[in-house]
């Protein structure tokens, strides 16, 4: 007998299996369960994908259910792991728990590198995995070391095309090889969702809204709770100055009620018919049924789908400011900000987004994936430091260098850092102390 488990924490997460079964990229199996996780901070007052609206439309691709936050009570699924003297325990415990007997199980997961996908692959150490990935951080790096043990019984990646042309970085330090997830099969299981949140209105021909996307980027301590709400004010007017007077908010499902108050009061006083969306449903289900005229967002993976799936036209708002304070380096969101940053009109450059026109080409962006990747994970990647070297010799100007810092490309050794001859200064506390004098002088001028 063979079970196979997927492991999901989001509805897109689920789609993705969905889409990926119909359109047989797994193999034949005897049992099919479905193994749920709640990520949220506070599970408890936060629904599970089992409880979204749509759920039950995917539901009939599994032949069971089953729950990760049950069956670790009363840890958290991202803060426990089992300790390895206690592996053989737990996989008896999840054996009999899912009556799973000693059936030969299989196991695809999302985000292996981290908790609770990981912790599972480690509970089941004779299973292989497959690595499904539900948007833009597989074109990045593994953003932490895998334990071979692990790593090495990955046996491919399958991911969404939402950027034609371009490879996945993630888990290429084990030759794992990206699988394209079919376009059509996808959206075909995204059309079985168009009829989820039944409060949702279907826009009239007449009445296409502008549509921004919300991230709940405070959350992930990228920026402020006030910043954030200036970031979705930035995507309000900029509708607005593009011509568009009604306009749709979709709130990110975890943030809190009060960030819709402040682009309220401003689309009052703009003369804005705003409507925010109180139903959590999947973006992709209201492209279908609004027809949005415009997409607007930060960096959410969202915008790819909207161009990349239902070519819709999209433009993006805050990439630079993010480019700027994502801490460290090696954050893992850096990739998708790059790839939005690259391929996306900004939103107040008109004749862009009404063109369409990317800032970048796919082969071009590639590169640059590439290199940024390197500089965020070189002890994953050694292999591409001559890549790294070649590209930032030739290619950094003033475009590219807003992908980089030059304290990263110092401390990598990587050109358009400082010469290796002054490689002490950053480090000199005498220097320091003299940047700081010199920074409290100009502070003082400028306020004089």
């Amino acid at each position: 007998m063979t079970t196979q488990i997927f492991m999901a924490s989001t509805l897109y997460g689920t789609a993705t299996l969905a889409a990926a079964l119909d359109a047989g990229c797994f193999a034949p199996a005897d049992r099919r369960i479905l193994l749920v996780s709640n990520n949220a901070t506070n599970p408890e007052t936060a629904p599970a994908v089992n409880e979204m609206p749509g759920f039950e439309h995917l539901r009939g691709r599994f032949d069971d259910v089953v729950s990760w936050n049950e069956a670790i009570f009363p840890f958290h699924p991202g803060g426990w792991s089992p300790r390895m003297d206690d592996v053989p325990m737990w996989e008896r415990y999840l054996r009999l728990a899912w009556r799973l007997g000693d059936d030969d199980v299989a196991l695809a997961v999302e985000s292996i590198q981290v908790h609770p996908a990981l912790g599972v692959a480690q509970i089941f150490p004779e299973a292989p995995v497959t690595v499904y990935a539900d948007g833009l951080m597989s074109y990045g790096p593994t953003r932490n070391k895998i334990d071979p043990l692990v790593g090495t019984r990955i046996e491919r990646l399958l991911h969404l095309d939402l950027v034609p042309g371009l490879r996945p970085l993630l888990l290429t330090e084990f030759g794992v090889e990206p699988e394209v997830v079919p376009t059509a099969a996808f959206t075909k299981v995204l059309a079985e969702l168009v009829d989820t949140g039944a409060d949702l209105p279907y826009a009239k021909e007449s009445e296409e809204p502008a549509l921004l996307l919300g991230q709940y980027l405070s959350a992930l301590n990228i920026l402020s709770a006030e910043q954030e709400e200036n970031l979705h004010v930035r995507m309000l007017k900029g509708a607005v100055n593009l011509g568009h007077t009604r306009v749709v908010f979709k709130p990110h499902p975890s943030a809190p009620a009060r960030f819709t108050r402040t682009l309220e009061q401003e689309a009052d006083r703009l003369g804005v018919d705003l409507t925010v969306l109180d139903t959590p449903v999947l973006a992709e289900v209201l492209y279908q049924r609004m027809r949005p005229e415009l997409v607007v967002g930060c960096f959410s993976t969202g915008l790819l789908t909207a161009s990349a799936l239902y070519g819709l036209p999209v433009a993006r708002v805050g990439t630079d400011t993010l480019l700027d304070r994502l801490t460290p380096y090696e954050n893992s969101n850096r990739v998708p900000v790059t790839i939005v940053d690259a391929l996306l009109p900004e939103l107040t450059d008109r004749a862009a987004v009404h063109e369409q026109r990317p800032s970048m080409d796919t082969d071009a962006l590639a590169e640059l994936v590439r290199v940024v990747g390197y500089a965020m994970q070189p002890k994953i990647l050694p292999e591409l430091r001559a890549e790294a070297e070649q590209y930032l010799t030739d290619r950094l100007d003033e475009h590219t260098w807003r992908y980089f810092k030059k304290k990263r490309l110092t401390s990598l050794g990587l050109p358009g850092g400082v010469p290796a001859q002054l490689s002490f200064l950053p480090r000199n506390a005498a220097v320091r102390r003299m940047a700081r004098k010199a920074r409290n002088l100009k502070r003082a001028v400028r306020r004089k």
